[in-house]
This record gives C-alpha cells, sequence and structure tokens, in this order.
C-alpha cells in the first residue's frame, strides 16, 4: 500500500490541499500577500475544469 506525503498541516501535498487546509484553520493569506503566482492558480483553476467534465 502506497504512502501519501503529506505536509505540516497534515495534508496531501498539493497546492489546492494547501490553500484549503490553511483555509480550514483560519491561518490562509489575503490575496495581496499571496505566494501563489497568478499564473500558477489560473493553470490550477484551468485543471480543476478539466477534471469536472
Amino acid at each position: 500500500m502506497a504512502t501519501t506525503k503529506k505536509n505540516k498541516l497534515g495534508v496531501k501535498k498539493s497546492l489546492a490541499n494547501n490553500i484549503n487546509a490553511r483555509k480550514k484553520k483560519g491561518v490562509s493569506r489575503p490575496k495581496k500577500k499571496s505566494t501563489v503566482s497568478k499564473d500558477a492558480y489560473q493553470d490550477m483553476q484551468e485543471n480543476w475544469e478539466k477534471k469536472k467534465k
């Protein structure tokens, strides 16, 4: 059985999981102080749309 690597927030390592885990903990950053580039976030959103179809 393969184990997935988890980060210090206790979630599987991925940008979306990190963002959502920080939101749940109440330590998310405002957009102005975001560490995610606009391009990376846009690419991530495009992939979400592909998975939904």
